[in-house]
């Protein structure tokens, strides 16, 4: 018994699984984004492409109203009739009477029906206004795709935004345990004290928290991404872009409006349905007018299938609209209002894309003085903890000037991290703005 359990204990290491390896995966904005917008990516591209069918299938049944309708019809049936019921009475003869029941009596028919319509305006209307609306389904899936470019392109951001945090606060983990052995050095030298090491310790475990808080940001900023991207989350990230002052050519304000009034899909898709609720209306209006049908039927009738004869019957329709207790009147105003309602939204939207563009305008060339303001005071911060630690290192002063100027280093890496965001983040909205997030992402 001895031996068993040791050799157990050993065959259950040897069998358990050995364990799974997280898949890592390399992303650069433009992949994030192109995963994002495959048909088993984000869920609102999908929903999107789905709209665009069931928008094909409208038209498709709009524009069946323009071909005939044929049906065919077999029936076989046994009948008996009161005659009185058609208006028809006999005279009483004496000895002889006309029944007033007939049958019963077989009734066998075998037809082909058809219905044409010939000149109906108001199905023309309504199939442009369905062509119209595919039109729509289509551009509100580009547009549908552009926003989630921009979503996908925020969280990204979001995450460079926490890896640079995370670089950041692993780059003050390391300067305070260098500034924890220069305190214990300058002690054992004979020209520090006790609470010098003891205040660069604690400085050191402010890091060592943040650095965690950093790390933890970071965690959740990957995981949102590949919630939004629709990607495994047991997956590790690593990605392949920075935080950085990247020139941006911008176009003359008043050019980078028009662009954006030309290229926004949101634009196009909104003045796309300002059409398809004209085209709607127009269809509901005609429907006021005469239209004209054809009809007809062939076909074989008899009291037994082998006592049939062929029959048949061809008519033309004129069909004029007089008075429906106001159904048209009502669905015309219906119409109208949703036709006016969709200029009012367009003209809106014009003016929220001006907004835009001009915020992001504004945004983008005050954020790049703040990178270039926060570039410079990380370099003095560089420079005055440097000389702080010389002073320090001679004896010249204690380490209070030293833990002040790394907290002012600190303080600059940090804003130097938020500003670079806001840059790049001032770069999207620009590009958002003006209908360009394509190019932004392909840069």
């Amino acid at each position: 018994m001895r031996l068993v359990l040791p050799i157990l204990l050993l065959g259950g290491i040897a069998l358990a699984d050995p364990p799974v390896t997280p898949r890592t995966l390399n992303l650069t904005l433009k992949n994030a984004v192109e995963i994002a917008l495959a048909s088993d990516g984000n869920v609102r591209v999908m929903l999107a492409i789905q709209s665009i069918d069931e928008a094909e299938a409208r038209a498709r049944q709009a524009h069946s109203e323009f071909f005939p309708n044929i049906d065919g019809t077999v029936s076989e049936r046994n009948e008996v009739t009161n005659l009185k019921t058609f208006g028809f009475t006999f005279p009483t003869v004496p000895g002889f009477s006309i029944p007033t029941f007939v049958g019963p009596f077989n009734v066998f028919d075998a037809r082909v029906s058809v219905q044409q319509s010939i000149l109906d305006f108001s199905i023309l209307g309504r199939y442009r206004a369905a062509k119209a609306n595919v039109a729509v389904a289509r551009l509100e899936s580009a547009s549908t795709r552009n926003q989630v470019s921009d979503q996908i392109a925020r969280a990204y951001l979001s995450c460079l935004r926490a890896d640079a945090a995370l670089e950041s606060a692993h780059s003050n983990v390391d300067l305070s345990e260098a500034l924890v052995r220069l305190a214990n050095s300058q002690k054992n030298a004979g020209t520090g004290t006790g609470i010098e090491v003891t205040r660069a310790q604690v400085q050191l475990a402010n890091d060592r928290t943040h650095l965690t808080a950093a790390e933890n940001d970071r965690t959740r900023a990957a995981l949102q991404l590949m919630k939004d991207i629709g990607l495994d989350m047991e997956v590790s990230l690593l990605f392949s872009d920075k935080l950085a002052l990247t020139p941006v050519e911008t176009a003359a304000l008043e050019a980078a409006i028009d662009k954006g009034k030309k290229d926004r899909a949101e634009l196009k898709t909104q003045r796309q349905k300002e059409e398809a609720s004209h085209l709607t209306y127009g269809a509901v209006r005609a429907e006021r007018l005469p239209t004209i049908g054809a009809s007809g039927d062939y076909g074989s009738s008899g009291s037994e299938f082998y006592d049939s004869r062929a029959t048949r019957s061809v008519g033309v329709s004129l069909r004029v609209p007089i008075f429906d207790g106001g159904r048209r009147a009502g669905r015309n105003a219906e119409t109208l209002s949703q036709y006016e309602q969709e200029k009012t939204r367009t003209h809106d939207l014009e003016r929220q894309v001006e907004l835009e563009v001009r915020l992001a305008y504004t945004t983008l060339n005050s954020a790049r003085i703040a990178v270039q303001s926060a570039e410079e005071g990380v370099g003095l911060a560089e420079n005055e903890l440097a000389q702080a630690r010389r002073r320090y290192e001679a004896g010249v002063t204690n380490s209070i000037e030293v833990t002040d100027a790394q907290t002012r280093l600190s303080r600059a890496r940090d804003t130097r991290v938020a500003a670079l965001y806001e840059y790049n983040l001032a770069r999207l909205d620009l590009a958002t703005a003006t209908g360009s997030i394509t190019e932004y992402v392909n840069q």
